[in-house]
């Protein structure tokens, strides 16, 4: 069946959301598709945000049909907003940031982890398995909704961080698979994305709000991490043309942030009125002040906002603790604790660790978003085609915000005020804000355009890979007790490369087989110039992240024998979905594809 749609899907930390146009005509805007879950116990009602939270209840815990959902009648869980709003009262049974662990390698990915430390009677599911059932949640309400349509059948356009590593993104198609999406599957970089959005909804006008030159900072702070792009504002034979040009790391740092932080300013006011919180009544806490936060910000006017923190036992009323979270705190909070008036030299800070910690995610150890803008900024100061001779930094000419934190105007102007105090103190003109999309809805909406484009209409933004590419390869050196052989990381894909490229290493390498071996590989966000071929040294460039190895037993010819070497060369290809391929050739024809290990390397 030919596919009539494009659908986009944004898979994000803290929300989902699906967008579709109908393809072939690329000035058409795209619609969200409302998506129908389970609300409250036993009610079923669309809306255009599915929380990505997954519930496990216990056996007897909730009614008969409490879960029930058009599609399926007794789901073993349940996944949007109910899923968030239970999970609150009871967090041991709540899986979520399944999108921050399936990147996080110091984990299995593929093992039942989640909800991570929770107690051994309550189920549990891998990255990959909750990943895939937002996923599946979401082709089971779209296809409730259009039989004569199925999702599966559709252009699929599914959203990554640009910061996404090769093997984040092979894991998230698998989870894609998994949930039956089928092979018509693209994916695209979530700041591309919402700006494709921008420049759907702007129109042609685009041209008149951008010119050559220009250097666009994608600034998206969601409900879990924070993601930093630039694209730059280039000119071909005449016509304008938009390229992805730098990428941030993947930094957990977002709205949960943020709504801790408060839950801490009112438990210190509660405290000094003789009230004490457990950990039940602080989770309870946090989940109150992220409502009140969103009811502040949204309506300029509210001078506060009241939460209840319910009691966990049967006194439910005569239980519930009542404050306000007054406007005062909440700017307080919010502006001088993430968004504080730093220069741009000043670094992440790195407090000391204490010796022991518990397992879990990398979360950002410093708060101030601002701090890691400005890492971001000086990281790429390096690189000659985004910045001008003598300047200090890039300068974005243009913010475009996305992500649910920025819906509010006050974050807004306190970002744009101290980028543009960065840049007047290095030489530059303040950048402009550009407008008109939705936070929470714009990288479904232009990952759906994006199928457009890909058919040949509207304006295309060239990106490419993230990332730089490397091989580790040892040296053949004589052999010195205590100092083992010497590592070149050798560079097998360039940053930018494009989607259905293929590049060949040029040097003759020898390819264990017949018994078990291990490739090291390296990626970097910074080493833009790079190309086929060139060498770092991974003991040196602290621009280099080792990724997890790809380990595995190639099968040679039977007549050689275990462990023998093969002459072969080394292939990288960027595939038309946006995946990484590695392999390994022989001069006969016969290829071995190199596939990650996504297990815990620790």
């Amino acid at each position: 069946m030919t596919a009539r749609r494009s659908i986009g899907i944004d898979l994000g930390t803290t929300h989902c959301s699906l967008a579709h146009v109908e393809l072939g005509d690329a000035s058409k805007s795209p619609s969200t598709f409302d998506l129908e879950q389970v609300v409250h116990s036993g009610e079923v009602a669309g809306r255009p945000l599915l929380a990505s939270f997954i519930y496990l209840p216990g056996d007897v815990e909730l009614p008969e049909g409490a879960l029930a959902l058009p599609w399926e009648p007794a789901p073993s869980g349940a996944v949007g907003l109910f899923a968030r709003e239970q999970g609150a009262l009871v967090p041991a049974r709540l899986v979520s940031s399944a999108k921050s662990w399936l990147s996080y390698s110091g984990v299995d990915r593929r093992a039942a982890v989640l909800p991570w430390e929770a107690p051994p009677e309550v189920p549990k599911l891998s990255p990959l398995e909750a990943s895939a059932a937002f996923l599946d949640h979401l082709r089971k309400a779209w296809n409730a909704a259009n039989p004569a349509e199925p999702l599966e059948e559709q252009d699929v356009i599914l959203t990554v961080p640009a910061s996404f590593d090769a093997v984040a993104r092979e894991l998230t198609v698998d989870a894609a698979r998994l949930a039956g999406l089928g092979d018509n599957l693209t994916l695209i970089e979530e700041p591309q994305a919402a700006l494709y959005a921008w420049l759907v909804g702007a129109g042609e006008s685009w041209r008149d709000r951008v010119e050559v030159g220009d250097l666009i900072l994608v600034c998206d702070i969601g409900g879990g991490t924070t993601d930093l792009s630039l694209i730059a504002v280039r000119e071909e034979e005449g016509a304008l043309f938009l390229e992805r040009v730098a990428v941030g790391d993947h930094i957990l740092l977002g709205g949960d942030n943020m709504d801790l932080a408060l839950a801490h300013a009112l438990r210190a006011r509660l405290e000094a009125e003789g009230k004490t919180l457990d950990d039940w009544r602080m989770r309870a806490l946090t989940h109150g002040c992220r409502k009140a936060k969103e009811a502040l910000l949204a309506d300029p006017d509210a001078k506060s906002h009241a939460v209840a923190i319910p009691s966990r036992g049967t006194r439910l009323v005569g239980g519930t603790i009542r404050t306000e979270l007054p406007r005062d705190v909440l700017e307080q909070t919010l502006v001088e604790g993430f968004f504080p008036a730093v220069t741009a030299e000043e670094g992440p800070r790195a407090p000391r660790r204490v010796g022991l910690t518990t397992l879990g995610l990398p979360y950002a150890q410093d708060p101030a978003v601002t701090r890691h803008l400005g890492a971001f900024l000086r990281r790429h100061a390096g690189s000659g085609d985004i910045k001008a001779e003598g300047q200090a930094l890039p300068h974005p000419t243009a913010i475009l915000f996305n992500g649910g934190v920025t819906k509010s105007e006050l974050l807004r102007e306190r970002i744009v005020s101290i980028v543009g105090s960065w840049i007047e103190a290095d030489g530059g003109k303040p950048p402009k804000v550009l407008e008109g999309t939705d936070p929470d809805l714009a990288v479904s909406r232009g990952a759906a355009y994006y199928g457009s484009v890909r058919r040949g209409g509207g304006v295309r933004i060239r990106g490419g890979t993230a990332r730089a590419y490397y091989v580790g390869i040892e040296r053949a050196e004589l052999a010195v007790p205590g100092v083992p052989p010497r590592v070149d990381a050798v560079c097998i894909a360039p940053f930018g490369m494009e989607e259905g490229s293929e590049v060949v290493l040029p040097q003759t390498l020898g390819l264990v087989v017949g018994e078990p071996a291990s490739f090291r590989f390296f990626a970097s966000s910074t080493r833009r110039d790079d190309e086929v071929a060139d060498t770092a040294d991974p003991g040196c460039e602290s621009e280099l992240e080792e990724l997890p190895p790809i380990e595995t037993t190639l099968q040679g010819d039977s007549e050689k024998a275990v462990g023998a070497l093969v002459p072969v060369r080394l292939r990288a290809r960027v595939t038309e979905i946006g995946t990484l391929e590695l392999s390994a050739e022989e001069e006969s024809g016969k290829r071995w594809r190199l596939e990650y290990n996504v297990r815990s390397t620790g």
